[in-house]
């Protein structure tokens, strides 16, 4: 994945609050041991994460795709009080370093695992979610979107991550992934029952509003 990265997001990054102990060991240690550490929230996208839950102080958050579960703890930082986030994902070996990590934190009751196919998954799910994260397989973008939109309460926000792709969404000729995504993005444009930006930072989030 190519970041974007300039002078102005380091100068950005370097004016930002710190993460916390636990999340900048979690992130140290993807960057030591796994080759695709990319997948990784990362420092600076995981703050936007962390300040977008403070301000909307979700009762209810729903991830797709955990990984280690860095951003799970970003965004259960901004949780209101009994809140929760659901974090879904298919790999037993990352969830279970997830798992480890959060263990370790004050929010290890706030944190709730499924392991196995979202699509599955997200249709047995009885909440109404005020935030959702799509960041899983890139085909099923718009599967997800759809599959969540009727739990999103009115208000509620969706943020899809890595919506620019390392820029490819610009190329004439896609891959698959490639195509998923910007079909994924002409879909939310289109979709009168949201408002919505994408934002430039790292590899592109998405950010809907329902209404």
């Amino acid at each position: 994945m190519n970041e974007i990265k300039n002078a102005l997001t380091d100068y950005a990054e370097s004016f930002t609050s710190d993460e916390s102990d636990v999340l900048k060991e979690l992130r140290e240690h993807c960057y030591a041991h796994y080759e695709d550490s990319s997948m990784l929230s990362g420092f600076y996208q995981g703050r936007l994460l962390s300040m977008f839950s403070k301000m909307i102080r979700p009762r209810a958050v729903l991830e797709i795709g955990t990984y280690l579960g860095y951003s799970a703890l970003c965004f259960a930082e901004g949780l209101a009080t009994g809140g929760k986030v659901i974090t879904l994902d298919v790999n037993e070996e990352t969830n279970r370093v997830a798992r480890s990590f959060v263990e370790r934190t004050r929010f290890k009751d706030s944190i709730e695992f499924h392991l196995g196919p979202a699509v599955e998954i997200i249709p047995r799910l009885p909440e109404t979610f005020d935030l959702v994260f799509i960041d899983a397989d890139k085909p099923n973008y718009s599967n997800y979107y759809n599959l969540v939109f009727d739990k999103l309460a009115i208000g509620g926000f969706i943020i899809a991550d890595n919506v620019l792709w390392s820029g490819r969404v610009l190329d004439q000729e896609k891959d698959e992934n490639t195509q998923a995504l910007h079909d994924f993005n002409q879909m939310v444009l289109a979709d009168d029952r949201v408002e919505n930006i994408l934002l430039p930072i790292r590899d592109g989030l998405m950010v809907s509003c329902k209404i």
